[in-house]
């Protein structure tokens, strides 16, 4: 079965993280998970359950070591299950670069960069765009990277608005 928002069935919400492991490693990411969650809350429902997908033994060994290490940092008992990763699903069209189709002038943008949905739903540029129009990255980092996102004048101003004013109200950055 695909799994749809309203049809999960035994699947659970998350997400895959595509990364280079010469610039960051697995074993670099699981503190970015421990911290965006709480690890020590059962989930309500298996949908939003708190787990940590591994694709070899050695990230199931880091993934061991980290929650070891949580718990200890916590002192009780972390719920995060720790599974071996199956058949990942990308989310219906319309969670795609959930943020980014909310902004329409810089949808219209990246739509006329990408000809095709899956070139959209693949792209690090549009990726990093809604990622920062979510509140995710500092002013700084937007700065750094803004001239590699290949928007124009405009919607790059427009871009440093947005994240200027998500930095004033403390969001995420």
């Amino acid at each position: 079965m695909n799994p749809t928002y309203h049809n999960l069935g035994d699947h659970t919400e998350t997400l895959q993280i595509d990364y280079d492991p010469v610039k960051i490693t697995y074993e670099e990411l699981l503190p970015v998970f421990w911290e965006n969650h709480d690890p020590t809350y059962p989930a309500w429902s298996r949908q939003y359950r708190p787990v940590i997908f591994y694709h070899t033994e050695e990230q199931r060994r880091l993934a061991i070591v980290s929650k070891e290490r949580e718990a200890a940092r916590r002192n009780g008992k972390i719920v995060t299950e720790i599974i071996r990763a199956g058949q990942f699903y990308l989310a219906e069209d319309y969670h795609q670069k959930y943020r980014l189709r909310h902004d329409r002038d810089l949808l219209k943008e990246f739509n006329a960069m990408y000809s095709s949905h899956v070139d959209f739903v693949n792209s690090t540029s549009a990726a990093r765009a809604n990622g920062f129009l979510d509140g995710y990255g500092s002013l700084e980092d937007l700065k750094s990277e803004l001239d590699s996102l290949g928007l124009s004048p405009s919607a790059n101003k427009k871009l440093l608005e947005i994240a200027k004013k998500r930095e004033k109200m403390g969001a995420r950055c």
